[in-house]
């Protein structure tokens, strides 16, 4: 037997023959219905009983068991004993309702309201006609006050508006103007605020030859939108008063040859059709919205302006709910970019200052987490806000309840982990000041056994690298690592708490802050990119259209280090894709410059060509709003362009510092320290240059890490620093096989090996010589 689901209406199930299946209580319909609002997906048991009940019982959970099983027997009667269920399944650590797309009345309507917009309007009269009957009353009815209704709720009833007005848009251009005015009329009485479906009602009385009613039906939606809402009519409402008070020619027109009307008549949609020279093709042209035609810009711009006045209305100035939905605002504020983005991180500080100074650390809690925007690059943009940040959440972790709030504290977690990125936390023990005591910690005598002029060398006793796996296998020093650092041990916490509560959202925002604490040392590429892989993968499940985007952003980044190039392709395509898709404008960004690299690592260009491609990638940085990515990011790339290019003997000017590709004098931002002892030592400044590299710091572990190590072994086989050298060499060589720096997605000084080999040649050297 196939059981088919209903919830446009109270929540019922039937067999094949049509005849209604007994679903006992409400608590049963209750499981299943919300097992029908997570689509497919896994409800914890807990997120069940928090559901069913305001205050559970002690025995809520073998309650919620046996729901399910008296469901299980109404919509598998013929399963035999012990077989396992097909439709409601036991997975993890709860249930999932594997139900066919068209077995559930909601979801085959949606599907069906979606098809519509595709058909010719005869096709999707029929299609929607049959849709919009399915509906037995509102979605999900017995549960109106449940929270975990209300908002597939107000979709579905919304879903529904839209089919009734696109019904009404299918008549009228099938010259059906008096069938869809009883509708159109009963709607509008009902949604008065819908300005598209006064629109179409006056044009279908106009077309019925009412011009006087079409303009009385104009005029009263003005009269209800200013007296009510204090806003004059939208640009469609607007042009049809003006165009119905002009008797236009092309109100009269009903297109049911698959054209639509602009400003100046019918345009054909064909992809063959004619039209004028020089002009657009219809695929490619945007035509002003006639009074025939949707104005989506205009329709976005009204809910948006409605929706903030009746939130206004409804929710008092000083309510805390305006704290969270604030940051559910500067979430999306920060995807915009530019001047979007700056905002959004000021807003976001002073939002969880406020959160808490009202003392509530469970909604201080809320408000930091909800601000769970992706980030691919491993500096911050403002180091000081995101320090506030990592505090305001440690003081909220340890203020949270115990126990509980298990996705709060992960949330807060993952927040530590990715605003810490390449830094450390003021927990965490000091690093070595500069790579004259990391020389010394890792120099022959020092305790940690002599360091071999070839062959496998320690990694810095300072921070000793964590095992990561067989791809990672390197020899490491025999000294105890030490202490875990506070942000990695906070990626790692957060991702076991998403994945045990098998929250994919939270999962996502989990897994971007272990993709920033991904870099404990060289030669991580293979780990990031199975990060990014499971980020796609599981964002391409759920709908997590930004974390999508990271996932394939990482692999941009993970495969250029491995000299994928033709995967990595495919993955900046995809982040195209999804950009063009859902108007993501900082992504290109990324994919502009990770195609300047691949120029760069591939093509061979001149350098001129390689240069321009470069600065045409840095264009696109200003205003982005990413200070900590721009500032200094051009001219190293350029410096790395150089310095390749003279490995593989290009002719380049005798003396560098006339070089514009490798400029001195240029802004180098947060590369300044360990770009300076090569132009030391290309102005013959030796000693100086010595002095400086001793006094550089180790770089930071970000995406750069094996770039910065690269130049300053490069520095110290300029100077005959063999301390420095060695260090340098036992940095990079867990990334033997890899691009230095081109898992940034954005430079490259070729491949790591070479740079070994050069600093394995100078080692070999008798000392003085």
């Amino acid at each position: 037997m196939r059981a088919v689901l209903g919830v446009l209406g109270p929540v019922s199930a039937w067999d094949d023959a049509g005849e209604p299946i007994a679903l006992k209580g409400p608590r049963h319909r209750a499981v299943l219905a919300r097992l029908i609002v997570a689509r497919r997906r896994v409800v914890p048991v807990g997120h069940l009983v928090d559901d069913l009940w305001e205050e559970p019982p002690a025995g809520a959970v073998s309650a919620v068991r046996t729901f399910v099983a008296a469901l299980r027997r109404a919509l598998e009667p013929e399963r035999p004993p012990r077989a396992p269920a097909r439709l409601l399944v036991t997975e993890g650590p709860g249930y999932a309702l594997r139900a066919e797309p068209d077995a559930v009345d909601a979801w085959r309507f949606e599907r069906a309201v979606t098809a519509a917009a595709t058909l010719p309007p005869a096709d999707a009269l029929g299609r929607l006609d049959e849709a919009l009957g399915w509906w037995r009353g509102p979605g999900y009815a017995e549960f109106a006050e449940a929270p975990w209704a209300r908002a597939e709720r107000a979709r579905l009833a919304e879903l529904r508006l839209h089919a009734v007005e696109r019904r009404a848009g299918a008549r009228l251009a099938l010259g059906l103007a008096a069938e869809a005015v009883p509708d159109l009329d009963a709607h509008v009485t009902e949604h008065p605020w819908r300005e598209d479906a006064w629109r179409l009602l006056a044009l279908a009385l106009y077309r019925t030859g009412r011009q006087g009613d079409a303009l009385a039906v104009l005029r009263r939606a003005r009269a209800l939108l200013v007296e009510q809402l204090g806003v004059d009519p939208g640009p469609g409402l607007r042009q049809l008063e003006a165009d119905v008070l002009d008797q236009a020619a092309h109100l009269d027109v009903a297109h049911s040859d698959g054209t639509h009307l602009n400003a100046a008549g019918p345009v054909a949609a064909g992809p063959d059709a004619e039209r004028p020279s020089g002009a657009a093709p219809v695929s490619e042209a945007r035509p002003a919205p006639g009074p025939d035609a949707p104005d989506p810009a205009g329709a976005a711009a009204r809910v948006w302006a409605r929706a903030a006045a009746d939130y206004d209305r409804a929710v008092s100035a000083g309510a805390r709910a305006r704290l969270e939905s604030t940051v559910g605002l500067l979430r999306s504020l920060a995807l915009t970019g530019g001047e979007g983005l700056e905002a959004a991180r000021a807003h976001r500080v002073a939002a969880v200052a406020a959160a808490e100074e009202l003392g509530d650390p469970e909604l201080t809690a809320r408000v930091i987490g909800a601000y769970d925007v992706p980030a691919i690059w491993t500096r911050a943009d403002d180091p000081e806000q995101a320090a506030r940040i990592v505090a305001a959440a440690e003081r909220t972790l340890a203020a949270l309840p115990a126990p509980g709030h298990a996705a709060a504290r992960a949330r807060l977690l993952a927040t530590i982990a990715l605003e810490t990125r390449g830094t450390r936390s003021p927990t965490d023990p000091p690093e070595a000041a500069d790579l004259a005591t990391l020389a010394v910690a890792t120099s022959p005598g020092s305790g940690f056994g002599p360091v071999p002029a070839s062959g496998p060398v320690p990694a810095s006793p300072v921070r000793a690298p964590a095992a990561a796996g067989p791809q990672a296998a390197a020899p490491q020093a025999a000294a105890s690592p030490g202490p875990e650092p506070r942000a990695r041990r906070a990626a790692r916490e957060a991702e076991e708490i998403a994945r045990r509560l098998d929250d994919p959202a939270l999962l996502a925002f989990a897994l971007g802050g272990r993709f920033m604490q991904c870099f404990e040392r060289a030669g991580l590429a293979p780990e990031r990119d199975a990060i990014g892989a499971e980020l796609v993968a599981l964002s391409a499940r759920h709908g997590l259209v930004a974390y999508e985007v990271l996932g394939h952003l990482v692999r941009v980044q993970a495969r250029s280090a491995l000299a994928d190039f033709a995967t990595a392709d495919r993955h900046a395509a995809a982040v195209d894709d999804l950009a063009d898709r859902h108007e993501l404008p900082l992504v290109g960004v990324f994919t502009q410059w990770y195609r300047a690299l691949r120029l760069v690592a591939t093509g061979h260009p001149t350098g001129p060509e390689a240069e321009a491609a470069y600065r045409a990638a840095a264009a696109r940085l200003d205003g982005a709003g990413m200070p900590g990515l721009e500032r200094g990011l051009l001219p190293l790339a350029l410096l790395c362009l150089r310095l390749t290019r003279e490995d593989q003997g290009a002719a380049l000017p005798a003396d560098p510092g006339a070089d514009r590709i490798a400029d001195p004098g240029a802004d180098w931002g947060p590369y300044a320290l360990w770009v300076r002892p090569l132009f030391l030592l290309a102005g013959g400044r030796r000693a100086e240059a010595a002095t400086a590299l001793r006094a550089a710091p180790s770089p930071p572990h970000d995406l750069l890490y094996e770039a910065l190590w690269c130049l300053i072994g490069r520095a110290a086989v300029g100077v005959g620093d063999r301390a420095v050298m060695r260090l340098a060499r036992s940095q990079l060589l867990p990334a033997e096989s890899e691009l230095v720096g081109a898992g940034s997605g954005l430079l490259t000084l070729g491949p790591v090996a070479r740079h070994l080999a050069t600093l394995d040649a100078a080692l070999a050297e008798p000392e003085g010589s």
